[in-house]
């Protein structure tokens, strides 16, 4: 794909309007797993020099992948893509460019109000704990901007930067969460706190579905009660734990908003006709032989990040999912 030439912002530039408020455009949550979907908040708190803001620039870093900006009702975007440094993998697949700078425009945000602007995107590539700076720009019609750009220097404290770009520190997973764990490959099995996980997958979907059913198996081997509470996924808008169950001779399908039970020394089963996951809104059908992101969250384990294979969608299971005797 050709690169869309973008015009760099230099470091150091500072307010174009004097005798601003110094109140910074920052994230509203500034640290994120790597290899994980990280919806970046960003907060405008004013405008320059007292005038309304009419559009908001983002520029985006290397290693924030398949970024998805969020509408504003009355704000036009603008997606400015091109060519990433390195390839990042997207659900199997080799990915080398996509967006760069997101621009949400022809808006009016009153310098007296406050709001936010939305993009999310994987947070890829990174071995260590990294900072990614986002250089972000506001226009205030013809008459003003503000630039945040400033990076601060290895010991430098940020705050001492007249206009610091908002910034996310991509963190490893250990360091993110003391209990966080990975599976070693798709359909591949994890221990977190006192849970083994095993037999995630899900089946393949039909061509414009928009909703996916998966599977998975947790052993509690621990002496007290935890709980699924929580799933998801880059590759859904949402992830929703289901259960069905006979009602009056009727077969019913539920919602669980308080998660799945996991009892001590019990094996709970995720599979086809009781308790199963539901992925919701699918950007792309699951095909037999892909492999599919998911974060679990557990009340007292914490997090534990899998990929499910994807299995055929015949049948009343994903392939990889298991039988628990």
């Amino acid at each position: 794909m050709t690169k869309i030439k973008i015009a760099s912002l230099s470091l150091g530039l500072t307010l174009a309007a004097s005798g601003i408020a110094h109140a910074h455009a920052t994230f509203e949550k500034d640290t994120a797993p790597v290899e994980t979907t990280f919806k970046a908040v960003l907060q405008v708190p004013h405008g320059c020099d007292g005038k309304a803001t009419t559009e908001v620039q983002i520029k985006l870093p290397e290693g924030f992948v398949f970024a998805q900006p969020q509408p504003k009702p009355g704000w036009d975007i603008e997606i400015i893509k091109g060519d990433y440094q390195k390839t990042y993998d997207n659900h199997g697949k080799k990915v080398s460019s996509g967006p760069l700078e997101i621009r949400w425009k022809g808006g009016n945000l009153p310098n007296e109000y406050y709001d936010t602007f939305v993009v999310r995107g994987k947070v890829s590539g990174f071995d260590k704990e990294t900072v990614l700076a986002f250089p972000t720009t506001q226009l205030c019609g013809t008459e003003g901007k503000v630039v945040w750009d400033q990076v601060a220097a290895e010991g430098q404290n940020a705050h001492d930067l007249k206009s610091p770009a908002p910034t996310v520190t991509v963190t490893m997973a250990d360091a993110a969460d003391p209990h966080a764990g990975h599976m070693a490959a798709a359909g591949g099995s994890a221990k977190v706190g006192d849970l083994d996980i095993s037999g995630g997958s899900v089946k393949a979907m039909l061509p414009g579905a928009k909703v996916g059913g998966g599977f998975l198996t947790i052993k509690n081997g621990g002496a007290g009660e935890d709980r699924l509470v929580a799933v998801e996924s880059a590759a859904a808008a949402r992830v929703e734990i289901h259960e069905m169950k006979m009602e009056n001779d009727v077969m019913r399908m539920r919602k669980l908003d308080d998660g799945v039970a996991l009892p001590a020394g019990e094996t709970v089963e995720l599979k086809a006709g009781g308790l199963h996951l539901m992925f919701m809104d699918v950007k792309t059908p699951f095909k037999e032989g892909d492999a599919v992101p998911v974060t679990l969250t557990f009340e007292k384990a914490g997090k534990v990040d899998a990929t499910f294979p994807v299995g055929s969608a015949k049948g009343g299971e994903a392939a990889g999912g298991q039988k628990h005797h």
